[in-house]
């Protein structure tokens, strides 16, 4: 991988993936109405679809580090970039809503697997001190789905049919799938790997220390942006057109966020970029939870929400550090925290609202989720400490 140059075609295949995988995760919470309608089903049992993804990339981000230790790199990423456009093809055709469900648990299997390992094959593909650059290549593809992949999906959904909004990402990724495989490089992988020995990451406490920083300080984005459309429309008057323009400010945020974040981790290392991160979260949160009711300043506030929220890539490159011999599974499992930070924030959020806190409960729960994972995080830099002066005094 000394020439990162002949890789960046690969890496382009990859961060298409990766935004298959943001419009297909993102698109669906916008389409629940139409699906629900459509199935027969009330919005509550909608819903356990979105559920489903978020459990099978819990379920699929172990289950496929383990399966895949052998294979070399590119045949795994393929291998799972075609599954993922074989269960969204399977979504949007296959009638009944438990069916609609299974399937979308079974999307989600591939997605930690996926995003953590494409992560790692672009950190490599770059020098040592670049690493966070070519994490954060990837990131972009989820970002920029928010831009063009979600809208898009969406419009196709209301305009011929929900379905549509589970058919484009699942094309888009067997392209991703093809791509790899013939762009990508044959190089990586271990035929005398043990698979078993992935587990290893979850017994090292270095690495479960950072995927609880993930897990914890990031729910506090989804606690406010779950909310944010409701509040706006509780709240405001605002336009029609306002709501769109409001997500696609969170998509353009997220895009310009995570390419700083990948350049001030280079710059400032992992921990002091962690830092960083989660108290721009908080500010931003507070902020969120300050200008509710007024709709412009709540379309400003969805796009600084999203620029300040790179803490995925100074974790996933602290995590290639720490992780060993483990690197898929820590990999993989970094975004399993972050689907469940995914539903942590909106459910506390949620007992907030039904709690009659009103609507800047979102931001206050949110500064909240920061705030503890802050302090997680500084429990994580004292285990690393810790671990560190026994091996230094051996």
């Amino acid at each position: 991988m000394s020439d990162s140059q002949n890789l960046r075609p690969a890496i382009l295949a990859l961060a298409l993936g990766s935004f298959a995988i943001g419009t297909s995760e993102f698109a669906a919470m916008g389409l629940l109405p139409y699906f629900a309608a459509d199935l027969g089903a009330t919005e509550p049992q909608a819903g356990h679809v979105i559920s489903a993804y978020a459990l099978g990339v819990v379920v699929g981000a172990p289950l496929t580090s383990i399966l895949g230790a052998r294979l070399p790199r590119r045949r795994y990423l393929a291998a799972l970039m075609a599954f993922y456009g074989v269960m969204n093809l399977l979504a949007a055709i296959l009638p009944g809503l438990a069916v609609l469900t299974g399937t979308r648990f079974l999307a989600g299997l591939p997605h930690g697997g996926f995003l953590g390992v494409a992560m790692l094959y672009a950190a490599d593909a770059l020098p040592r001190e670049h690493r966070a650059r070519g994490a954060a290549q990837i990131i972009l593809g989820l970002t920029v789905a928010n831009i063009a992949g979600v809208p898009l999906a969406g419009a196709l959904g209301q305009g011929i049919g929900w379905r549509w909004g589970f058919a484009l990402p699942g094309l888009l990724a067997l392209i991703s799938a093809w791509a790899i495989l013939r762009l990508a490089p044959r190089v990586g992988g271990n035929p005398d790997a043990r698979p078993l020995d992935e587990l290893q990451a979850l017994r090292n406490p270095r690495v479960l220390w950072l995927l609880a920083v993930g897990a914890i300080g990031f729910g506090g984005l989804f606690a406010v942006y779950a909310f944010l459309t409701a509040a706006m429309l509780a709240t405001t008057d605002a336009p029609g057109w306002a709501i769109p323009v409001a997500l696609a400010a969170f998509g353009m945020g997220g895009t310009l966020g995570t390419w700083a974040v990948g350049l001030i981790t280079e710059r400032l290392g992992h921990i002091r970029t962690a830092y960083i991160s989660l108290a721009t979260m908080g500010v931003t949160q507070a902020f969120a939870a300050v200008v509710v009711g007024d709709w412009v300043l709540m379309i400003l506030s969805s796009f600084l929400l999203a620029a300040g929220s790179g803490l995925v890539i100074p974790l996933q490159t602290r995590l290639m550090d720490v992780a060993g011999s483990a690197q898929s599974m820590a990999a993989a499992m970094n975004h399993a925290a972050f689907n469940a930070a995914n539903a942590l924030g909106p459910f506390l959020a949620g007992a907030a609202l039904a709690a009659g806190w009103g609507w800047r409960a979102p931001g206050l729960v949110g500064i909240a989720l920061t705030a503890a994972g802050a302090v997680v995080l500084t429990l994580a830099v004292w285990q690393d400490r810790a671990t560190a002066a026994p091996e230094g005094c051996a």
